[in-house]
């Protein structure tokens, strides 16, 4: 079916959303196009102003509406140890548990040769940056049990025993292959108490 301009370019705009396939685009836009005016002007402001006070901590690169973040500016928090995730959504799905009361690391991505993102790609220098602080004691890395994620925690390992840093790995408690945004709380809480030295 040829489609009007406009809702042709609505339907490739939503499109570039993670898991989107032409048919749920195509849902999208026409849900869009039958909504009310007011609303539809409503959620693009609302799109605009997430995208503009969103900002990323310059200490442990987590989305947040400050810089430091909440969780890097807490005094109530265990700084003696840092939670490595690979991405925001990951570390959200950590607090929901509310079983961890340390810090975290972002690295904003995973090692993955294919698809052309090395260590100098994501916060992997930040992250070493923060270990000169005598403070930490204990490196915890919570990432996915994929093939970039074992690469990314191997790399990590070899940076981080020098510094005298005990490294634990979250227990794999999670199935491999598995996103940790899609676990539920009580498995993401017992891969966090179970997890080990690596």
């Amino acid at each position: 079916m040829i489609y009007p301009k406009s809702i042709a370019v609505l339907i490739e705009q939503f499109q570039k959303f993670p898991s989107v396939g032409p048919k749920s685009a195509q849902r999208m836009a026409f849900h869009l196009l039958r909504m009310p005016k007011d609303e539809v002007e409503k959620f693009a402001v609302t799109i605009i102003e997430a995208k503009e006070n969103t900002k990323t901590c310059e200490i442990c690169f987590n989305l947040s509406s400050s810089s430091p973040c909440e969780i890097c500016s807490s005094t109530n928090r265990d700084h003696s140890t840092i939670c490595v995730v690979s991405e925001s959504k990951d570390l959200i799905a950590i607090e929901k548990t509310n079983e961890y009361r340390g810090l975290y690391h972002v690295l904003q991505g995973l090692i993955s040769p294919m698809d052309g993102i090395g260590a100098d790609d994501i916060r992997i220098k930040e992250l070493l940056g923060r270990l000169t602080n005598e403070e930490v004691k204990e490196v915890i890395l919570a990432l996915s049990p994929s093939v970039e994620g074992e690469a990314t925690s191997l790399y990590l390992t070899k940076l981080i025993k020098p510094f005298g840093i005990k490294v634990s790995r979250i227990a794999f408690g999670l199935p491999v292959g598995a996103d940790l945004e899609y676990a539920d709380e009580i498995t993401i809480a017992k891969a966090i108490e179970g997890r080990h030295e690596i």
